[in-house]
């Protein structure tokens, strides 16, 4: 006789840069997926899971790069496949498929609330510039702009930039055909009548082509010597056409397209509020571990200062910019120092019902906290007092 299969069944795979943890029931088949490349190993699923089911791992070295290991470790088994942290995750690394189909039920029967991200780019501002695309760390912006000459020599010539209209004169009685602007130009043609001997008097005309095709770039009024040529551009708008937009889903809310934008086109609220500090007096020094995983570069090395400058005699270490600084906690997770970075987040930005489940998990989120993990030797972890950190 033959045994029925058992259900629940549970894998773990590796998929590229996705990790798919699975859950098959009877009628239903569940997926965890994590993005390795866009996991920063802040542990907000960790502290937010419900069923303890994620863990941390090496995240100092998977995030610099030095292992190809996820910076956290979830357990298929212990998983219910509930959706909690992929609600929570600021860098929307975590997905969860319903049959193949990308769901949050939890969300759609009113179990947890969603971030609310609110970004926007005002169009009549932005000049489509290209500094929010190229300072922002998560690809969040999407820049639909023609792609011109500058830029790759397929694209468009740059008169196309702008919007303009010319106006192509000349003056029949100073204009003695001699062809030099239609030389130079092939834009402009002369058109001369046949010659015979009854006359020497050349007749004809002159003609610009084209209107799309002159950008009135004035050689032809220059190099015309009897000054016969004139030539004029109206500009009706010197903006380049296009959208700029940004991408919620892909936003982590740092504010660098915001505090580098030169015409404050841009207008965000951040995900997570609270405070973070950092302690050069407990800071070892020579590490740079936080500074090389923070997903905004919020943290840096300072510049050396005089003696005379220096606070209680510390060269500080470390230093942070926190108007930059999202409260991830992926530094604090990574220090290998104590107290050498302090988190305490005040309130995550949320759109929905805030349940009973919600209120529990925020009041864990907004602990006061300290570095969490110690990596000594390769695969081991060891997790550090996650209560609530000493006041430094």
């Amino acid at each position: 006789m033959a045994m029925s299969t058992m259900f629940p069944k549970f894998s773990k795979r590796r998929e590229g840069d996705k990790v798919v943890m699975e859950q098959k029931l009877l009628q239903t088949t569940n997926n965890l997926v994590l993005d390795v490349k866009e996991c920063a190993g802040c542990g907000i699923c960790v502290e937010a899971c419900p069923e303890e089911a994620i863990t941390f791992g090496l995240v100092g070295a998977a995030r610099r790069g030095a292992i190809d290991e996820p910076a956290v470790n979830v357990d298929p088994e212990k998983c219910s496949y509930c959706g909690v942290c992929v609600c929570l995750c600021p860098f929307s690394a975590l997905s969860l498929r319903v049959d193949g189909e990308e769901r949050l039920p939890i969300v759609e029967k009113e179990g947890f609330p969603q971030y609310d991200r609110n970004m926007k780019v005002d169009d009549e501002k932005c000049v489509r510039c290209t500094i929010c695309s190229d300072v922002c760390p998560e690809d969040a912006i999407d820049r639909d702009v023609t792609e011109f000459e500058g830029v790759s020599e397929a694209g468009e010539p740059r008169q196309a930039a702008l919007k303009s209209s010319t106006t192509f004169t000349v003056d029949k009685e100073k204009c003695n055909l001699c062809g030099i602007c239609a030389v130079v130009c092939k834009d402009i043609e002369i058109k001369r009548v046949p010659t015979s001997g009854a006359s020497t008097k050349l007749e004809g005309e002159v003609n610009r082509i084209s209107e799309k095709d002159c950008d009135a770039c004035q050689v032809c009024v220059q190099l015309c010597p009897e000054e016969a040529i004139t030539v004029e551009r109206t500009v009706e708008s010197n903006k380049l056409e296009g959208k700029v937009e940004i991408l919620p889903e892909n936003c982590i809310t740092c504010t660098w397209c915001k505090v580098t934008c030169p015409e404050e086109a841009i207008t965000m609220d951040k995900l997570i509020e609270g405070e973070i500090e950092v302690y050069p007096s407990k800071c070892p020094g020579g590490c740079s571990t936080c500074i090389e995983i923070c997903p905004t570069k919020a943290l840096y090395l300072p510049a050396a200062k005089p003696a005379s400058e220096l606070a209680e005699g510390q060269e500080a270490n470390v230093a942070i910019n926190k108007d930059l600084c999202i409260k991830c906690g992926a530094c604090v997770v990574a220090c290998p120092a104590e107290d050498a970075i302090v988190l305490k987040r005040t309130s995550f930005r949320m759109k929905g019902k805030e349940t009973d489940l919600y209120k529990k998990i925020l009041d864990k989120l907004c602990t006061r906290r300290t570095s969490k993990v110690k990596e000594s030797t390769p695969g081991d972890v060891e997790l550090k007092q996650v209560g609530e950190a000493e006041a430094a």
